[in-house]
């Protein structure tokens, strides 16, 4: 075997591997003399047909067979020998000879990545407790979180529940197939299209409305993105919220056996600093690759950026088929998602780098204690550290977890690190 290799670009390779004829021959005879015992003809007694007929009948079956097995049996032994990385896809293409077989493979190599100067990088490390209005905060959401609706005889008013029939027409097409019976909507919730909520204000049973109001430019569906709309909306009942207290029933119901307030307030602040530690982990590791990717120059493998690009798109496609919708091509924006897919490639080069070049290795220790700490959001959380543990493909999605983190941490203690003290309710997205 004979290997050459053509650099095409920074990061393309053509590769020509070439097999002497000899070689294809011997292949070829092998396979002719297989075909003898195994092919049945008229005329001819099963393992008896003449070699000469059975070369004439297969002989461009069989090449054809031979070169897929050298394609296959070679192409890794020539990326070894030439100590080639490939990327993504590679385009193989057989060539034509007379005299043994040839082929080239066409694919882009990963790049060489320097981290010169990945030491002192700048991230800001945002910092946060929970505080008691926090606290209080959180036990008044769970309060409301747990309401219930009551019948009202009065018009609708803010924090209402309404229940509605309704009809939409856009551009004179209806869009709701019909109409839309028996339909909830809390005032105030943002659930429906801007100003449909508030339409519904003073409104009471029995009540009848038209109204207009316009789809928000980068609504889901793009046939009525920015387009005006004008409903039809009667109403069939109004009902106001009862929040409950916190008494010893509410206590029980929560899970708090004993009923006892301080236990519940423990409780739900140990599960609140549990969520904070988690998004102050990820807000860090955040920073750390907004840095990375700012400092740190990549040259990218087209085809790992266009792979990235698919695996992007194709929640967005799924969808649509689920709502057996065909996707316009406004609603995939190339650029975006492109510019999404470069950064995520990137980070994934240079942190498997770091990881590569300073030999981080999975803390196993690690490991346990980030699925334990997982399974203390459930009720019976051994059964949940069992699960992860019972399929090394759940675990290992963990380890890759992990691991990630572990090489976050090893930037960050080499890092120049500001701290930024933050509020409870910023970091966890509130604000």
């Amino acid at each position: 075997m004979q290997v050459s290799v053509e650099k095409t670009s920074e990061l393309s390779r053509k590769m020509t591997v070439s097999v002497p004829e000899e070689v294809v021959k011997d292949k070829m005879e092998s396979r002719f003399k297989s075909l003898a015992r195994e092919v049945k003809l008229d005329g001819f007694r099963p393992g008896k047909v003449p070699q000469h007929v059975i070369k004439k009948m297969f002989k461009d079956r069989v090449r054809e067979e031979i070169a897929g097995d050298l394609i296959q049996s070679t192409y890794f032994e020539a990326l070894q020998e030439q100590n080639l990385r490939p990327a993504g896809y590679q385009h193989i293409q057989p060539i034509d000879e007379s005299e043994g077989f040839q082929y080239t493979a066409e694919f882009e190599v990963y790049p060489e990545i320097s981290l010169q100067g990945i030491d002192g990088i700048e991230v800001v490390r945002k910092v946060a407790s929970v505080e008691e209005a926090d606290l209080d905060a959180m036990i008044e959401q769970i309060r409301n979180q747990n309401k219930t609706w009551a019948l009202v005889e009065r018009p609708a008013q803010a924090n209402d529940q309404v229940w509605i029939s309704f009809s939409g027409v856009s551009e004179g097409e209806n869009f709701t197939d019909g109409k839309v019976d028996d339909y909830p909507v809390e005032i105030g919730a943002n659930k429906m299209i801007p100003g449909f909520e508030d339409n519904l204000i003073g409104l009471s049973a029995g009540d009848v409305k038209t109204f207009t109001v316009t789809f928000p430019e980068q609504y889901g569906n793009a046939k009525l993105a920015g387009k005006p709309a004008e409903f039809e909306v009667s109403v069939a009942k109004v009902e106001e919220s009862v929040v409950p207290e916190i008494d010893a029933e509410f206590l029980k119901d929560y899970g708090v056996l004993d009923g006892d307030l301080t236990t519940f307030k423990e409780d739900v602040k140990a599960n609140m600093e549990r969520e904070l530690r988690q998004a102050l982990r990820n807000n860090l590791k955040t920073a750390v690759m907004d840095s990375l990717y700012a400092n740190i120059s990549v040259t990218l493998p087209k085809t790992l950026v266009d792979q990235e690009v698919e695996e992007i798109i194709k929640p967005y496609v799924e969808n649509a088929k689920k709502q057996n919708r065909k996707l316009e091509e406004s609603e995939l924006p190339r650029d975006v998602f492109e510019e999404q897919a470069r950064r995520r490639v990137a980070l994934g080069l240079i942190l498997s780098e770091v990881i590569q070049a300073n030999n981080i290795k999975v803390d196993e220790a690690k490991v346990r204690s980030t699925i334990e700490d997982m399974a203390q959001s459930y009720e019976r959380s051994e059964d949940v550290i069992n699960w992860y543990y019972s399929d090394e493909n759940r675990l290992n999605e963990i380890r890759q977890l992990v691991l990630e983190d572990q090489t976050v941490e090893w930037i960050v203690e080499r890092a120049k690190v500001t701290d930024e003290k933050v509020s409870f309710d910023a970091i966890m997205g509130k604000k």
